[in-house]
């Protein structure tokens, strides 16, 4: 029997405001559940088989659930089913003082969100009762449907599968006293990138152990079973010792089940309530014995197998998301509320043990709500190159740099799937060691090393992206071609900075190899279209890709980047001999204004060429030299950070945390662009000229990539894709006459 919250508001709490029912008292309440178990002062319980401790984690489970459900059956949307199958592990790490808590499941937001509010980290952003906690879910400047470092408490953002081991990991190896925890779903599982990358960290850092995953198996995914669903727990403790894991620690619902549910997977919340607790405190004991295991140096995951939905309104896949007909007056939704309802005492009771645990609110003590002290590497020692000199690899230039700051910073990682040495940066390696089991000289390895290669993308730029999200300093470096498999953690964090309450140096990225010196391997190697991906994002407002034309401008751009926070910043430089073009004074002009006048011959008319890249100017000052010939002035621009060439409406910079609202006015795009025709040039998308030809009213016409083959040179791959001196030519003395 429940009665709702109309009948009771005089003797409740004012945080229980907008629950919508309570329960009649639980047995032996007064006896197991009405003291908190986590005393004044304390972080944590005094031990994990104590009656009244495992009796009121049960109570902190069940309000959970409670909560998950009422918050998205208020706005009849959202995810309750995988949180609710795991809420007792949760409630265990809570209770244990663990909260610097991480998922690689997007989908446990509302659960996530119910801890913060019961610990009262969400009344940093005005949520202080249930009310408020419902009508803020899933709205604008609120709770947003996944989860988001915009909160307060949550230590990292979640989306898309397969990326929150790579923030637990970044965490662990910049905090090796603290526990990282992260919930893992069997549906996420069959992400080969989860297991991979772990077994990769494992073998650089053997004994970075403290983050622990905590997988959620219960059987389903989505909209369907999970692919591990037929897996006998001996078969899937097998799969994960088999990963590296030396300690596989599984709590089974299945074990403590008396009221004879059919399958594997059941539903702990309808066992007699003696089971429950029983069941609850299995899950406390291998919770703690799983921490303890973790932050000791070995390599550990705990199992909790129980039935998707458990203690929600459906069962199964059917419990996984909430539809228009799934409100609060659906009689399943009331139902499955009245049956998880907790009389106000439980209420207050789970309150305070929840603020207490682990020192006080999430918001007030994980790592993520402070900034992290950063190593002062001074000023960085710019090497100057004469312009017109010898030609110079920039990569190599920047290589350098990299070096110094590693020796500096020993938080410092660099991040490299295809090898440093093949992008002309392997003064990098030498500078820093690759991290390695094996120690050689020759190639430049070390078991301490400050170079992390695993030969994944995702790997690589999750751990470089994880480390800035988290404070430190990262660099991550790809070819070009293939960057595009570890984009989607880029973004998640890049677009995670632009709402973060804090400070944190920005994610830097290093992108080599570009498609016209990948002539000889063929199309797998020539996709500059990543470039279109990122002029996309530039609209973010802080994303910023930059060109540096030569080897003195990419060093200017590496050390602007490192004084950026908050921001993505995408380097893309070739690793060939190219001529000097620009001073270091020019560049610092260039990433200012956005773009640099390299060359300038007055005629009769003028054209002007925008060019993106380095290899790219080739053929444009063989075009410019016929042009001049022919009695048609010429101007070359080199576009070094188009971002600055939109006009400041077109993005979002003002919704930015860290705002940066540098955009070149109108009269300096027009003394810059202003002529009688203009032609963008780039090797890689046309999207990225979208600034300005955007802004520009001359006569205009782009040439950029359209897509690979197999060539013997540069120039050759060029011409196939029509960008030749002669085909420039031809087209400037068309649009000016």
């Amino acid at each position: 029997m429940t009665v709702a919250t109309s009948k009771a508001s005089s003797a409740l709490p004012n945080f229980c405001e907008g629950i919508q029912y309570f329960g009649e008292a639980l047995p032996d309440f007064e006896t197991y559940g009405a003291t908190p178990v986590i005393e004044s002062g304390k972080g944590a319980i005094a031990s994990p088989t104590d009656p009244n401790v495992v009796y009121q984690t049960l109570l902190a489970a069940d309000a959970l659930r409670y909560l998950t459900l009422q918050i998205t059956g208020s706005k009849a949307s959202g995810h309750p089913g995988g949180f609710a199958s795991q809420a007792e592990a949760y409630a265990a790490l809570v209770m244990l003082g663990h909260k610097n808590i991480i998922t690689e499941v997007g989908h446990h937001a509302p659960g996530f969100y119910s801890a913060m509010f019961l610990d009262r980290s969400l009344e940093d952003m005005g949520i202080s009762t249930v009310q408020q906690l419902r009508d803020r879910f899933r709205e604008k400047h609120g709770l947003i449907g996944h989860l988001s470092g915009y909160i307060p408490g949550i230590l990292a953002p979640a989306g898309p599968l397969g990326q929150g081991q790579h923030f637990a990991m970044s965490a662990a190896l910049l905090h090796r006293d603290k526990l990282f925890p992260f919930t893992v779903g069997d549906g996420g599982l069959g992400e080969p990138y989860i297991m991979s990358a772990m077994a990769h960290f494992n073998t650089a850092y053997p004994k970075v152990t403290n983050f622990l995953p905590i997988l959620v198996w219960n059987g389903y995914s989505q909209e369907h079973h999970s692919m591990v669903s037929l897996k006998t727990n001996d078969e899937m403790i097998a799969y994960w010792k088999g990963n590296g894991f030396a300690e596989v620690i599984i709590v089974d619902a299945k074990e403590f089940d008396d009221q004879n549910q059919p399958g594997d997977y059941v539903d702990s919340t309808i066992f007699s309530f003696q089971k429950r607790l029983e069941f609850t405190k299995a899950v406390l004991v291998g919770v703690d014995k799983a921490a303890r295991s973790a932050l000791s140096g070995t390599l550990t995951v705990f199992i909790i197998k129980q039935l998707k939905g458990a203690g929600v309104h459906a069962l199964g896949a059917k419990s996984h998301n909430l539809y228009p007909q799934d409100t609060l007056t659906a009689p399943h939704i009331v139902t499955a509320l009245q049956k998880r309802a907790l009389p106000v005492e439980a209420w207050q009771t789970v309150r305070t043990n929840a603020e207490r645990a682990g020192g006080g609110p999430a918001a007030k003590t994980v790592v993520t709500e402070f900034e992290l002290p950063l190593a002062d590497i001074g000023e960085l020692p710019l090497e100057e190159y004469a312009v017109g000199g010898d030609p110079k690899v920039s990569t190599t230039a920047m290589g350098r740099l990299v070096g110094i700051i590693g020796n500096k910073d020993k938080n410092f990682l660099v991040t490299n799937a295809d090898g440093n040495a093949a992008s002309g940066i392997g003064n990098i390696n030498e500078a820093l060691k690759i991290i390695h089991p094996t120690a050689d000289e020759t190639y430049h390895q070390a078991p301490r090393g400050q170079v992390y290669e695993p030969l994944s993308e995702d790997a690589c730029a999750g751990l470089a992206v994880g480390l800035s999200l988290m404070g430190a300093r990262s660099l991550w470096c790809s070819y070009e071609s293939f960057a595009i498999n570890g984009l989607p953690i880029w973004q998640t964090v890049t677009q995670a900075m632009a709402e973060l309450r804090r400070k944190t140096p920005s994610t830097i990225t290093l992108f080599t190899a570009g498609a016209l010196e990948q002539g000889r391997n063929g199309w797998t190697h020539q996709r500059p279209e990543i470039e279109a991906y990122f002029a996309s994002m530039m609209r973010n407002g802080n994303v910023f890709p930059v060109f540096p034309p030569d080897a003195n401008s990419i060093q200017v751009c590496y050390d602007w980047a490192l004084g950026t926070k908050n921001k993505g910043i995408v380097i893309t430089a070739s690793k060939s001999p190219l001529p000097i073009r620009t001073t270091l004074e020019q560049t610092k002009q260039g990433l200012e204004k956005g773009a640099i006048l390299l060359h300038e011959v007055a005629g009769g008319k003028q054209v002007v060429f925008a060019v993106i890249g380095d290899m790219t100017l080739i053929p444009v000052f063989e075009a410019a030299a016929f042009l001049e010939t022919e009695g048609i002035g010429v101007k070359i621009i080199s576009v070094i950070n188009p971002r600055r060439l939109y006009r400041a409406n077109d993005t979002a910079w003002d919704t930015c945390s860290e705002p940066d609202g540098g955009f070149l006015s109108d009269a300096e795009f027009a003394s810059l662009f202003a002529g009688d025709a203009l032609i963008g040039v780039t090797g890689g998308a046309g999207a990225m000229l979208e600034p300005i030809m955007l802004r520009s009213t001359s006569k205009r016409d782009i040439f950029a990539w359209k897509r690979g083959e197999t060539t013997a040179s540069a120039g050759e791959l060029m011409a196939f894709n029509g960008l030749t001196a002669e085909a420039l030519t031809k087209r400037a003395i068309e649009l000016v006459h």
